[in-house]
Order: structure tokens, then C-alpha cells, then sequence
């Protein structure tokens, strides 16, 4: 009886919605002429089920909250005359009990202030941001003491390149293979989600061409199971030091990602990495 219930309630709610976006736009908005005097605002439902290639009655019964059945593609093209968002796309999924679809990967985006805000609150812990093509956007004093962005070029300044083109980095994850391999791993599924952003391909191309263990992985389409969460870097006059981390999604439309170390409270190098940060405080004041 819930199970009605909740439909009942989503229909209405799906009603609601297709009849305030329908309402929104003014007939210039979707190519068609201004014409006369309307009754009511933004589209008629003629005009929008017209423009969405299905029947008055059909799309009628649809805005009517009827249980009917929709296809992925009616719901696309009616996003589209209905000029919906991404969020706004995603919610008419939901609302008609279908399973949202794959947004297209974008691999440019901007980092907001409160993040760069947060990322300085975090003095003893290595923080930095990625994209899709993972580029690091973004990082605190500490992360960079480990790894050294600020070094490299913007144009290098790419978690993936430095992993598989950069021998210092290489030196840092130590062992290198199996995190690289496994980091690789992790970015072959964030690749899927942007595989026509030619700035990415562009990535593979070159790495292809400059690491030949990269060549080698790359083709054999390895997949690997979830992250252990954990990475052993080895810093120069500290030695090696385990560190728990995670992935924070911060813009979830933009692929946008905060990765967060923690030196482990029970590892040999904790205590090492502390008084390595401390001294490196006390060189800079």
C-alpha cells in the first residue's frame, strides 16, 4: 500500500514539475513565434509535445501524472525542449522511476573559495584537488611539501602524469608498482566517463609515447577491485610513511574531487613525518 502510495505522490510531483519548466519559457525561447495574446504562461502542451515528437494526448496524460511508460529518449528530448539543467534532467528521471543516465564527463571546472578555505584549515594534512583528467586544481602548504606541485608546469601539474613521467614522484610512492597500477586502474573508469574530451585522449597520447610501462598497463585493460585506501610514500630524510586517504566529491556536475591524506596513527613514520613538517614551519618563518 505504501508502495502506491509513494507512486501517487510522485506522479503529482512529476505533474507539478513538467507544468512549472512548461511554464517557465516564453514561446521565443523554444523558436517559435511570439503570436498573440496567451491565456496562460510560458508554453501550451500542444506546442511542447510537438516539439518533443509525441501526441497531444500522450504528453497530456503525462503532465496529468497518468501512469504511463516513457522511454530514455523521450525523456531526452523532452529535457531539451523544456531547456532542464543537469539537476533538473536528473530529477525528471527520478520522478518518471527511471534510472538517471551518465552525465558527460567534463574535464575543466573551476575550484570554489570555500574549498581552498577548507584545504588551509588543514595544516598537517595533505590535501589537494583533482578534475576528471585528474589535474591538480588545487592543494595545501603540506600537500605540496610532499609532492611538490607548485614545481610543476600547469600543464604538467597532472597526478597521472607525474605517477608514470616524473622520476621524483615515482621515487615518492614507494613500492611505485602496485599503487601505480592501481591508481591507474582507479583513472581508466574516470576516463570512460569523458573518452571524447580531447584534452584527456591528449594525456594518453603522451604518456603512451614517454613511459612505456604506462604503454603496457594502458593496454591491457586491467580493471582492479575497490581502493585499499591507503598509500606508503617515502619522504626524502623521513623514510617511508603510511598514510589512510580518501576521495571527497566537492562538485559532483564537474567531476570535482578532494583527496585527503592521513599520516596512520599506527605507523612506524608518523611520528617522523610530524617533526619533518615542523621543521619545515620553522625553515620558513
Amino acid at each position: 500500500m505504501s508502495i502506491i502510495r509513494n507512486m501517487e505522490r510522485t506522479r503529482k510531483e512529476l505533474s507539478e514539475f513538467l507544468r512549472s519548466r512548461r511554464e517557465r519559457l516564453r514561446p521565443i525561447d523554444a523558436g517559435l513565434p511570439a503570436g498573440g495574446r496567451r491565456r496562460t504562461p510560458g508554453l501550451r502542451r500542444e506546442e511542447v509535445a510537438a516539439l518533443a515528437g509525441v501526441g497531444l494526448t500522450w504528453y497530456t496524460w503525462l503532465e496529468q501524472g497518468r501512469d504511463i511508460s516513457v522511454s530514455a529518449t523521450f525523456l531526452d528530448n523532452l529535457a531539451r525542449v523544456l531547456k532542464l539543467d543537469a539537476a533538473e534532467r536528473r530529477y525528471l528521471y527520478l520522478l518518471t522511476q527511471r534510472r538517471p543516465p551518465a552525465e558527460p564527463g567534463k574535464t575543466w571546472c573551476v575550484v570554489p573559495p570555500v574549498i581552498h578555505r577548507l584545504m588551509g584549515d588543514l595544516i598537517s594534512r595533505p590535501a589537494y584537488v583533482i578534475n576528471l583528467r585528474w589535474d591538480v586544481l588545487a592543494w595545501n602548504t603540506v600537500a605540496d611539501r610532499v609532492f611538490h606541485f607548485s614545481q610543476h608546469a600547469p600543464e604538467r601539474r597532472n597526478l597521472l602524469w607525474m605517477l608514470f613521467a616524473d622520476k621524483p614522484t615515482q621515487a615518492l610512492f614507494n613500492p611505485w608498482d602496485d599503487q601505480a597500477l592501481q591508481m591507474l586502474s582507479h583513472f581508466r573508469r574516470d576516463f570512460v566517463k569523458a573518452t571524447q574530451e580531447p584534452d584527456i585522449c591528449a594525456l594518453i597520447k603522451d604518456l603512451e609515447k614517454v613511459s612505456p610501462d604506462f604503454r603496457v598497463w594502458w593496454q591491457r585493460q586491467d580493471i582492479h577491485g575497490p581502493d585499499n585506501g591507503w598509500r606508503r610514500l617515502h619522504l626524502k630524510g623521513v623514510g617511508p610513511v603510511a598514510f589512510d586517504y580518501t576521495k571527497l566529491t566537492i562538485d559532483e556536475d564537474h567531476h570535482l574531487r578532494l583527496v585527503y591524506y592521513a599520516a596512520m596513527e599506527d605507523d612506524g613514520g608518523t611520528r617522523g613525518f610530524a617533526k619533518w613538517l615542523n621543521q619545515a614551519e620553522a625553515t620558513e618563518a
